[in-house]
């Protein structure tokens, strides 16, 4: 399916709807910030980035997933009613054996039941500790997720990192782990996360195609493959 070839249009991304419910805080002292309203619409004419099918890792190692079409790299060409549906969002925790799949907004309000239970899902599992996580990250999850389902890319998302003390995040980078000093993992507002079947240049492309926030890209060889590095902090892309 082309988006550009039957004439949907450029929307406003992430938070469009005219109400949004400020959630309720997931521990003392926490203030997750209210999704993003009114980002600029986009020219429907904008290119759409092709896809390398035959990537390759800094190490040289062949990547084999399954690559989908060009348009999955632009989600700035979007119909508005996707934005206005019900966001439901299915995650999977490996590093807890959690999953679940959570009706989380609808009607332009975030449902708070839900809200609480995406933050203990994305919890510091070492640190046993949760906070209340930015709900425009949430949103970048959900938008990532719906996007690639309309190419027939099905899956949950696996959240290898949600939130972490600064405990935990200095014994990552202690052990050797790309972390960096000042992680927006700290404040709630970045999620590591990895898609089966979906190589993590094709995924980190389509997460930056959001325009949302920082975008990380961390390649490794191996069945289960590199990783995305999402966060709602400034626009800006790496690899590690």
């Amino acid at each position: 399916m082309n988006l550009a070839a039957i004439g949907m249009v450029a929307a406003p991304l992430i938070g469009c709807a005219s109400r949004t419910e400020k959630p309720a805080m997931a521990s003392a002292g926490a203030k997750p910030r209210p999704p993003k309203t009114g980002v600029p619409a986009q020219p429907q004419s904008q290119q759409l980035a092709s896809v390398d099918r035959s990537i390759t890792t800094p190490r040289g190692a062949q990547i084999t997933e399954m690559a989908p079409p060009p348009d999955i790299f632009d989600a700035q060409i979007l119909d508005l009613d996707f934005w206005l549906k019900p966001r439901t969002l299915e995650v999977v925790r490996p590093a807890s054996n959690e999953k679940a799949r959570l009706l989380y907004w609808k009607d332009g309000q975030i449902i708070d039941s839900a809200y609480q239970e995406l933050c203990h899902l994305l919890r510091d599992v070492n640190g046993k500790k949760t906070t209340a996580i930015d709900p425009k990250l949430f949103e970048t999850l959900w938008g990532t997720q719906a996007f690639i389902a309309r190419y027939g890319i099905e899956q949950p998302l696996e959240i290898l990192s949600g939130y972490r003390t600064a405990e935990s995040n200095s014994k990552l980078r202690e052990a050797g782990v790309p972390a960096a000093r000042q992680s927006l993992h700290i404040s709630g507002k970045a999620a590591d996360i990895r898609v089966a079947n979906l190589n993590s240049e094709v995924l980190g492309s389509l997460v930056r195609s959001f325009k949302q926030g920082g975008v990380g890209f961390y390649y490794r060889a191996g069945p289960r493959g590199g990783w995305i590095h999402a966060d709602t902090g400034l626009q800006r892309t790496w690899k590690g």
